[in-house]
Order: structure tokens, then C-alpha cells, then sequence
């Protein structure tokens, strides 16, 4: 009786938070679903069927084009910057390096700074204004006599997305670190001691035992950082505004939903969003507990 009374009791308590997460998580998204289905534009509410061809049209839509490609530019820039960053950052600290706790407070830092912050900091760092008005970066190559390096930054058409997602990189490899040196930390200093006496050196070590070992940590941080980049929406916001040259689907579905008032095609792009971050997430989940169940 006692246990089936506590329970009975467990499922009372934790009702109300599967009750929310039904409503205000599933609930909403099969809201969507169907918003992105119908023919709604305007302000007053049309679930009038119009069965996929808000996605259809925006396949064929040139700027949903120019989304797919600026996101899949910024996501390799970031997630490759930031898994390099943070692992050469983390391969540093395990050295034993003095002031440790320090540098480790100080590179986790920059992950505590919303994208607001970040982005309107990294705007004037990337200030593209040249002359009188030249500040950041350009004026420190200026002042360094290193005039090559003087830039337009994301206003540049070719790699515009690719500045934009510095600022990015500056902000999360300090989580990756944390991950790669927890991940370092945690492999036997037996396995290095025994490739020392073998004559490996030290980037043989790294490259031979260290790194495949870390793996998994790489596979996690992929998918957090991969994730990330695909909603990425109010740091390029803040540093360049709403512009055609650095959009992503994120500020397409919001000028499509509260500017243009097109709610089923902004609908569609979030549906499409969460597609795809789930094309991330879903795989990795599975994986996680099938190795867990293996353990």
C-alpha cells in the first residue's frame, strides 16, 4: 500500500510540469504545423487548408536560398572555429599551466554575455567605417602598420557571414575548452606515460590517443554548437541588422511573421527549423542511450 500510495503521489506532483510541457511545447508546435499548412495572412486568424505549399513556395523562394547558404557558411565557420579554438585552449590548461583557475574563468566568460551583448560589442569591434570614422580592429591594424588587414568585415559579400560568426566563436569556445579539458582530464595519465616510454611524442600523443579518446566530447559539442547556429538570429541582428546579404531563416521567418504578417509561411520556416535541429538532436539522443544501455 505505502508504495503505491507514494506513487500515486510522485505522479501528482509531477503532472502539472507534463501537463505545461503537453501544452505549451507540444501543444504549440502542432499549432504551428497547421498554422504552416493554411493560407493565414493578415492579422485575423485563416486556417484555410492550403496543404504544403508554403513550403513549396518557399523551395522556390531565391531569398530561402540565400538563408540555407549564409547558415551553412556560418555554421562551418563557427562549429569548425569553435571545436579548434576550445581544444587548443583546453590542450594549454592541461599543461598545468599557472594562474589556471584564472584562464579558465576567463575564456568561460565570454558564455555568461547574451548575443545582444556580444553582437553590439563585436558591431563597433567590426566597425567596417573607413577614414575618420575607422574604430576597432581596422583602427589597430592602422595604427600597427598592418593596412592589409583593414577590412569591410560583414559588410563584405564574400565572406560576410564568415565575420559574423568571429564574434560567435569568441563567445562559445570557451564552453568547448570546458568540455575538452573535463574530456582530457578524465583519460588515464597511465595511456600518456606509456607512449612516452614507447617514444611517441607529444603530437603524436595527441594525435594517436588523445583525440580519438575524445570523440564523444567532439560529438557532443558538434551538435550543441551545430544546433545553436541554425537559430542563430539576434547577434547578427545586433551587429549588422535585418539585411538581405547576411539573412537566415530565423530573420526570415520573423520579418515574414510580424512584418509581413504572413504567418503561414513564417509558420513553415520554423516547422523547417525545428526539422532540421532535430535532424541533429534526434540521432544523438539515440546514440547517447544506446551507449548508455551498453554500459
Amino acid at each position: 500500500m505505502t508504495k503505491d500510495k507514494d506513487r500515486v503521489l510522485n505522479i501528482i506532483l509531477v503532472s502539472p510540469s507534463i501537463l505545461a510541457v503537453l501544452i505549451f511545447v507540444y501543444g504549440f508546435i502542432a499549432w504551428s504545423v497547421r498554422v504552416s499548412l493554411s493560407k493565414w495572412k493578415g492579422l485575423n486568424p485563416d486556417y484555410t487548408w492550403n496543404s504544403i505549399n508554403n513550403y513549396i513556395d518557399l523551395f522556390k523562394d531565391p531569398r530561402f536560398a540565400v538563408d540555407v547558404k549564409n547558415t551553412l557558411i556560418f555554421t562551418g565557420v563557427f562549429v569548425i572555429g569553435s571545436l579548434s579554438l576550445g581544444f587548443l585552449l583546453a590542450v594549454m590548461l592541461d599543461q598545468g599551466l599557472r594562474g589556471e583557475g584564472f584562464f579558465r574563468s576567463l575564456f568561460l566568460f565570454p558564455m555568461a554575455i547574451s548575443y545582444i551583448v556580444t553582437g553590439v560589442v563585436w558591431r563597433w569591434l567590426m566597425n567596417p567605417a573607413m577614414g575618420s570614422r575607422m574604430s576597432g580592429f581596422n583602427l589597430l591594424f592602422t595604427n600597427l602598420g598592418l593596412d592589409s588587414l583593414v577590412n569591410a568585415w560583414h559588410t563584405t559579400p564574400q565572406w560576410g557571414m564568415a565575420a559574423i560568426a568571429l564574434a560567435a566563436i569568441w563567445q562559445m569556445s570557451g564552453y568547448t575548452m570546458a568540455l575538452y579539458l573535463a574530456g582530457l582530464r578524465a583519460i588515464p595519465q597511465e595511456l600518456k606515460e606509456a607512449a612516452r616510454i614507447d617514444g611517441a611524442s607529444e603530437a603524436q600523443i595527441y594525435r594517436h590517443i588523445m583525440i580519438p579518446l575524445l570523440a564523444p566530447v567532439t560529438l557532443s559539442a558538434l551538435i550543441i554548437l551545430g544546433h545553436m547556429s541554425l537559430k542563430v538570429f539576434d547577434l547578427i541582428v545586433a551587429i549588422a541588422g535585418k539585411q538581405l546579404q547576411l539573412d537566415v531563416p530565423a530573420i526570415y521567418m520573423w520579418q515574414a511573421t510580424f512584418d509581413g504578417l504572413f504567418y503561414g509561411r513564417g509558420a513553415a520556416i520554423g516547422i523547417i527549423l525545428l526539422l532540421s535541429v532535430a535532424i541533429l538532436i534526434i540521432p544523438y539522443i539515440r546514440y547517447t542511450l544506446k551507449t548508455e544501455a551498453q554500459q
